[in-house]
């Protein structure tokens, strides 16, 4: 569920779902998204967590599955994906990884079979000029 703050108030914000359980919370200033947030599943169980900047997502985000384990995590700069991004198998295997710059794939990914085995690397250009 993505929360609604339209009119919320400047300071701490939390949004929950029909059966109570708070599904999400964290700070609004001036109508947006700012500083720490958590996102929970409908079971009150962690789902996602990172920073905003000015309604962006900025800086680590982690994100887990329904089970209690990891999904994804990676950074943002400014609303857009940056920096190495990794994610894992439902069994916890390593899934892929690789480097974001503005948002794009950039470099060598890596992908990895349930089991940890390597399956396959692809080489991405940072711009479609190179």
């Amino acid at each position: 569920m993505k929360p609604d703050i339209s009119g919320a108030p400047d300071g701490p914000f939390r949004q929950v779902f029909a059966n109570g359980v708070t599904a999400a919370e964290g700070e609004v200033c001036g109508g947006r998204k700012t500083g720490h947030w958590r996102h929970y599943f409908k079971d009150g169980s962690l789902q996602a967590e990172g920073e905003y900047r000015d309604d962006a997502p900025d800086g680590p985000w982690i994100w887990n599955r329904a089970d209690g384990g990891r999904l994804q995590e990676g950074t943002f700069v400014e609303g857009k994906q940056s920096g190495l991004w990794r994610r894992w198998h439902a069994g916890g295997a390593l899934m892929d990884e690789g480097l974001y710059e503005a948002g794009r794939r950039v470099g060598v990914w890596r992908s990895f079979g349930p089991g940890g085995e390597p399956r396959a690397e692809k080489r991405y250009r940072a711009s479609p000029q190179e």
